[in-house]
């Protein structure tokens, strides 16, 4: 137990009316009472070690990555990084180098086909080199990361350009963070990006950008199954290109980009013939400059849309992207498609919530009001509670598409819902005598990702098939959450068990909370 949840379950034991003699005299039960064996303490104290011996090790080996990532473009080549380590001893590690990577491609299946390596796949290639090694694996791993620090050398110029552009690919990531289901602030954050680099780093280019996702093509499925709608762009193209779509069997480079898995760049549009031009006004003639456009790839390596930019409001007729400015457009993209992600995660949780509470609500008539909470980033490095969706005793549910946002200095009488959350355990409390039972949902690691703030009105306790519904209920979504979680993990492929889920994809989270339930009830049976 961490401390606070050693206090929560100290705080739920003796509940509310507890008198402070009593208090006392349970705290020197406890402290009479609790008996650790050496061994036990041993074992305790190798647990607390490793945790943090492997922290270390994630941060030592995260800064190495970056410091070869240092054009920010979100992963880093594995040929590249192989041919380093073949020197690595002198050479006398290839052996363990192929063993090494031929695990790691079966770990990580679409490694052989793109041949790039994330932040997690490069951790994991170096344990596996270090664990074919005799000797200590700690001190093998040390040696390798002080041989890769030494074989990349960068200059004083280029790490300020790096730090920058890594400041940019945060904010894109925190303003995901912050927000619940809304992509505006992220499709903000990524043009804001590209404008600081371009005035900063890119000598002043007039460019313009844009984002374009792939959809289901229901309406003329004769043009091709998927099409890329544009979601959003720079201000000045807006009237021309933002809601439009672009089908497989019109101009333009963008669906060669997502077939081929990489990026295309064309130089010379004027000189090209199959670019889409979506500005009307503009004379064919003046119709010139640089176009590039990248692939967006989810976790899986699976291909989600483009990032496309151009030069054609530039009045230089040979502006041209540079290869330092590709590779970081490399690295919007990767930063894009985590945040956009993290919005799709933050919406199918919400989803599993109010399906699970739809479930709920005619099974627990003594429940007055469940409020669903979400945690985000607050001030001073603490967090915030997100209130995203009220439910009333009618069962009615409001969904609030601008949330109010709880901070703990604020919300005295709302602290049970911080203990809730640092603790990670299921709070009991009073407010103005109106009974609350606040439940955790748990991301992977065991960590608060959002509550439930159940309120029972006046009874202390739910009647007891009431109390075994709710349980139920809180047990699927918690699974349904997890499964949502897993699948957005790199190397680990989606499992679908109902007909259902591989049909309607898009309603996956909606479906999840029943499929837990109905696999429960077969075991049951």
């Amino acid at each position: 137990l961490t401390l606070p949840q050693f206090v929560q379950l100290m705080d739920n034991f003796v509940g509310e009316d507890i008198s402070l003699p009593t208090v006392n005299r349970l705290t020197a039960f406890i402290k009479q009472e609790y008996k650790q064996t050496e061994e036990e303490k041993k074992k305790q104290l190798e647990k607390v070690h490793c945790m943090s011996h492997m922290a270390q090790r994630k941060q030592l080996l995260e800064a190495l990555f970056e410091k070869w990532d240092s054009s920010t473009c979100g992963s880093l080549d594995l040929e590249e990084v192989v041919a380093v380590l073949r020197t690595f001893k002198g050479g006398m590690g290839k052996e363990a180098l192929i063993k090494a990577r031929e695990q790691l491609c079966s770990r990580y299946p679409q490694l052989s086909k793109v041949g790039k390596l994330s932040p997690k796949a490069f951790q994991a290639f170096l344990e596996l080199i270090a664990s074919k090694f005799t000797g200590n694996e700690d001190e093998t791993i040390d040696k390798l990361v002080r041989f890769l620090t030494t074989s990349v050398e960068q200059s004083h110029t280029k790490s300020l350009q790096s730090s920058a552009r890594r400041k940019w690919l945060q904010d894109i990531q925190q303003a995901a963070e912050s927000s619940v289901t809304s992509m505006e602030p992220v499709y903000k954050a990524v043009l804001k990006a590209l404008s600081q680099d371009m005035e900063a780093h890119g000598n002043k280019k007039r460019i313009s950008a844009y984002i374009a996702l792939l959809e289901e093509n229901q309406l003329h499925p004769e043009q091709g199954q998927v099409l890329l709608r544009y979601v959003a762009c720079t201000a000045d193209d807006a009237p021309h290109l933002l809601n439009q779509v672009l089908h497989r069997d019109m101009k333009g480079i963008s669906f060669a980009a997502i077939d081929q898995g990489k990026p295309i760049y064309v130089p010379r549009v004027q000189l090209h013939g199959n670019v889409h031009f979506w500005n009307s006004d503009r004379p064919v003639e003046e119709s010139t400059g640089s176009l590039l456009v990248l692939p967006l790839y989810d976790a899986h390596w699976r291909v989600f849309g483009i990032l496309g930019l151009d030069t054609l409001r530039d009045k230089c007729e040979k502006s041209i992207f540079l290869m330092h400015e590709i590779t970081f457009y490399e690295g919007v993209c990767h930063a894009f498609s985590k945040a956009y992600h993290h919005i799709c995660m933050q919406e199918n949780v919400l989803q599993v919530a109010v399906t699970a509470l739809d479930w709920l609500y005619p099974r627990t008539p003594n429940i007055h009001a469940v409020t669903t909470y979400l945690v985000a980033p607050g001030k001073d490095k603490d967090y915030a509670l997100r209130k995203v969706i009220t439910t009333d005793n009618t069962g009615q549910k409001e969904v609030h598409s601008s949330p109010v946002v709880l901070l703990r200095e604020e919300n005295l009488l709302r602290d049970y819902l911080f203990k809730c959350t640092d603790s990670s355990e299921v709070t009991l409390t009073s407010v103005y005598g109106e009974h609350h039972i606040a439940v955790p949902l748990h991301d992977l690691s065991r960590q608060t990702l959002g509550i439930f703030d159940i309120s029972i009105g006046q009874h202390k306790k739910l009647p007891p098939q009431e109390q075994k519904d709710l349980q139920k209920m809180l047990k699927m979504a918690q699974a349904a959450c997890s499964e949502i979680l897993q699948r957005s993990l790199e190397g680990r492929e989606p499992t679908q068990v109902l007909e259902a889920e591989r049909v309607a994809n898009v309603r996956h989270a909606e479906i999840l909370f029943h499929r837990f339930m109905l696999q429960e009830l077969r075991e049951c049976v």
